[in-house]
């Protein structure tokens, strides 16, 4: 069986206080004995997760990042609040089990949830792990069908409807990423002007109002370690909304990254997406088409926006790293990311006929 999921050794300067955290989940789960043992899950670049153990009992804590952050970003009430409406209509959502809005407690908003059992693909497939060409593709569409599940949700039966503001998502869109970049710009990263110019006069007109992920790929995926083609959960709902699933669509490719691209995008590579088997971008888009009975004449301009979002995501989080306001050495190569991300994003802009 493929090795499942694990926590590590929390970053320094990230740690909880162990204390703090046990009483908090005492009172939560009452029948808890002993002494928590706490660690960290390594992946992520934005909130910060952790394992909680009572012996064989797990549960996973997930709370903002330390440091200055942005007044509406890393919102944990709100993201508990989505997962617990979606819940009955979208089972892969992880069942909440406290809430925590008392900032003595760990100086924030927290929230801790089950801790689903399970593989969660990174960079890389685990070294036990290999699939044939035909099985990895196999693998690769049930992950896509579940995004095509999510957008199918009834937004009304679940109340998430009241998340969305109507139509005209796509403006908000982009004119709120814009806005962000050009307050978390440094001067070592490019203007990205040009890509806002042409996303701001390309806009299309919604396409619908759905309950969207924004930010789906394979490392918020959990998969069944007794049948890795089974998605068991979906994690990481701090992004959701009421949207325009190409919206979604056009996040979830800015992280593809296939084997042949340049040597930049290469090194951006998160998820294992390079795999033979793996269906290429196109491909991608062209099966949720098919899958969801969407009309698709042309992508690029969910496929730039993709790309210019992830470069705001990546530069916000750069900002933090670049005026000392986290030590996380992850981070400080992010500025070259953006202005990667932003070449990426013209070049496309100069290939494109809309």
């Amino acid at each position: 069986m493929t090795q499942i999921d694990q926590a590590v050794d929390i970053r320094e300067g990230e740690e909880l206080d162990v204390a703090a955290v046990d009483r908090f989940m005492k009172q939560a789960v009452p029948d808890l004995e002993g002494v928590p043992a706490i660690r960290q899950y390594p992946g992520g670049a934005s909130n910060l997760t952790y394992q909680v153990d009572y012996g064989d009992r797990s549960y996973v804590l997930r709370r903002p990042p330390f440091g200055k952050i942005a007044k509406s970003a890393h919102d944990m009430l709100r993201e508990a609040k989505v997962m617990r409406a979606l819940k009955p209509e979208f089972p892969y959502v992880p069942d909440i089990v406290a809430i925590c809005d008392d900032h003595d407690v760990l100086g924030c908003d927290f929230y801790v949830m089950e801790r689903l059992k399970g593989i969660i693909l990174r960079q890389d497939f685990p070294a036990d792990f290999e699939l044939s060409e035909a099985d990895t593709r196999k693998l690769c569409l049930n992950v896509i069908d579940k995004l095509v599940d999510l957008h199918s949700v009834d937004a009304r039966a679940t109340g998430l409807d009241k998340l969305g503001k109507g139509p005209g998502y796509v403006q908000r869109q982009i004119g709120g990423w814009s806005d962000r970049f050009r307050k978390a710009r440094t001067d070592d990263v490019g203007d990205f002007e040009a890509v806002m110019g042409w996303l701001s006069d390309k806009m299309p007109e919604d396409i619908a109002q759905v309950v969207i992920h924004n930010d789906y790929r394979f490392d918020n995926v959990v998969l069944n370690p007794d049948n890795p083609f089974e998605v068991i959960g979906v994690l990481d709902w701090e992004m959701a909304t009421i949207g325009d699933p190409l919206m979604d669509l056009g996040n979830s490719l800015a992280y593809w990254v296939e084997a042949d691209d340049e040597g930049a995008f290469q090194m951006l590579r998160r998820q294992p997406t390079h795999r033979p088997g793996m269906l290429t971008r196109n491909e991608m888009v062209a099966y949720y088409a098919e899958k969801s009975g969407v009309e698709i004449d042309n992508f690029d301009f969910y496929e730039i926006y993709g790309l210019f979002r992830l470069a705001v995501i990546v530069q916000q989080i750069y900002y933090r790293y670049y005026h000392g306001q986290t030590r996380d050495k992850r981070f400080a190569a992010f500025g070259h990311a953006a202005n990667y991300l932003e070449k990426r994003c013209q070049r496309l802009i100069e290939a494109s006929e809309l």
